[in-house]
């Protein structure tokens, strides 16, 4: 792998490296005259200053603890609870794993980069504008484009959000399942098919995650200035776009969907609950007689359980905390196609989706009894009982 100057100052022009007698360390110069324009400043407001590096690292220091430790003690009430061990509990280890993933390689490799930027002042290849101009010298046959661990970083992430929200959708139309056919509820959902549901899922998000890089040859993965993430990045020869630039539609389109779909089974589940809380207090005033169709008449069959709705409710809290994070990074890549940059809106964005990596467990926390029962039980598990106790 061919490394840049180490006299590169990191708030500092990429434009502005020093000349080397060796061609292969003058990599700038190489990959401005490939690509036909300089590369992209590194010093922008919101990425210059040891004070604000300082403060990112910290911030992505304490987010990337707070995803891991939560979503591990997730991990372990619903392995180690037999009552967790439904359909519905592997769905939520399912969210769990997707969630830890990008606690565990996105943000470290975020933290990685940026203090590394902070002690060396040097460049990495995968940085923004030089794996770029990398991947336009490779097409052209002029350098052997190295290895990067945007590659591996960038797809992790998007994929995992894309099984986020594809869980969340089969969550809600498990629960469906239970609101609106209750009888049928143990013959449709079953273990091995909610199993299978979920190694789809996860297939399908990865695919969807490599599109770009598989259906196209005019992107690549960058670690982006602004963002402090691994992002696709179109291949721009002078100043056009690529004209299949809009392949990146694809994530928010199959997001919107998934989450559209979520609506609208959520709508029919309330709406199907809704008529039995108004049919069960007329019953209960008096005003209705029971031979009209029983407890459960009226279009309501059979009563939906405390539980099914209460995890209806957690589901739904579940599917606007996901919306309201996603729709940020749908604004950013819609207008990154168009043309802007909006290098500030870039960091919260992405960085809004990636906190609400650790918001379910907080939500559990609120919502699910059980979930709470189960956290205080393995927290006494340590503590032995007196000895009078054990006789």
């Amino acid at each position: 792998m061919t490394a840049l100057p180490a006299n590169v100052s990191v708030c500092r022009s990429a434009a502005a490296l020093l000349p080397t007698p060796d061609p292969l360390l003058n990599l700038t110069a190489a990959v401005q005259a490939a690509s036909g324009q300089p590369l992209a400043p590194l010093c922008t407001r919101c990425c210059c200053g040891f004070l604000n590096r300082f403060l990112t690292v910290a911030f992505m220091v304490s987010l990337a603890f707070a995803i891991v430790v939560g979503n591990v003690i997730t991990l372990t009430v619903f392995v180690q609870t037999r009552q967790s061990r439904t359909p519905q509990g592997y769905l939520k280890v399912s969210l769990a794993i997707a969630d830890m993933m990008v606690g565990v390689l996105v943000v470290p490799f975020s933290v990685y980069t940026e203090i590394s930027l902070m002690v060396t002042n040097t460049l990495p290849v995968w940085y923004q504008g030089i794996s770029t101009s990398l991947a336009i010298l490779y097409r052209r046959g002029g350098l052997l484009n190295p290895w990067q661990p945007c590659m591996l970083i960038g797809p992790v992430f998007a994929g995992c959000t894309f099984v986020s929200i594809s869980t969340i959708f089969l969550m809600t139309l498990e629960r469906s399942v239970a609101i609106l056919r209750p009888l049928h509820k143990d013959a449709l959902v079953t273990r091995r098919r909610t199993l299978l549901l979920i190694l789809l899922s996860w297939v399908a998000s990865f695919l969807l995650a490599i599109a770009p890089l598989i259906f196209s040859s005019n992107f690549t993965l960058e670690y982006n200035g602004c963002s402090r993430m691994c992002n696709y990045a179109p291949l721009v020869f002078g100043s056009r776009p690529p004209p299949d630039a809009n392949i990146l539609l694809l994530f928010p389109s199959f997001d919107f969907t998934l989450l559209g779909g979520t609506l609208v089974v959520n709508i029919v589940s309330f709406t199907s609950i809704r008529r039995y809380s108004q049919k069960r207090k007329l019953l209960s005033e008096g005003s209705l007689s029971d031979a009209g169709g029983g407890a459960g008449g009226g279009g309501c069959p059979h009563r939906p359980s405390f539980s099914d709705i209460k995890a209806a409710k957690t589901i739904s809290i579940l599917t606007f905390a996901f919306t309201a994070s996603f729709s940020p990074i749908a604004v950013f890549v819609l207008g990154n196609v168009v043309g802007y940059t909006w290098c500030n809106f870039s960091f919260f964005a992405f960085w809004i989706l990636t906190g609400n990596s650790c918001c379910n467990v907080i939500i559990y926390s609120v919502r699910d009894h059980r979930f709470r029962k189960g956290v205080s039980l393995l927290f006494q598990r340590d503590q032995s009982p007196p000895h009078s106790d054990k006789n």
